[in-house]
């Protein structure tokens, strides 16, 4: 994501716990390898997404989501904002 870390760093992030932000980012890295057009690569990926997060114990109330994502599209190219759309709409987040 070309965002790097310059968004783990916003002002805005400031009360979102740091576990979550280290989540998002590792969601972030192997998004990179799934191209999110293919319904075989896009599903694995989510329910191990999934997975991954109850493990974790991590959940985000749709609050915390809607600012992160404002927060990410400030610092993300448009073929990362819709990698991102493509994303919550699998979980209905926006």
């Amino acid at each position: 994501m070309d965002a790097n870390k310059k968004w783990l760093n916003d002002p805005a992030l400031a009360g979102i716990d740091k576990a979550k932000l280290s989540f998002l980012e590792k969601l972030f890295i192997q998004t990179t390898s799934i191209d999110m057009t293919n319904q075989k690569e896009m599903l694995p990926f989510l329910l191990s997404l999934s997975k991954l997060s109850r493990e974790n114990n991590i959940s985000f109330e749709k609050d915390e989501v809607a600012l992160i994502y404002s927060v990410l599209q400030k610092y993300s190219s448009k073929e990362d904002i819709s990698k991102m759309e493509k994303i919550s709409s699998a979980f209905h987040f926006q």
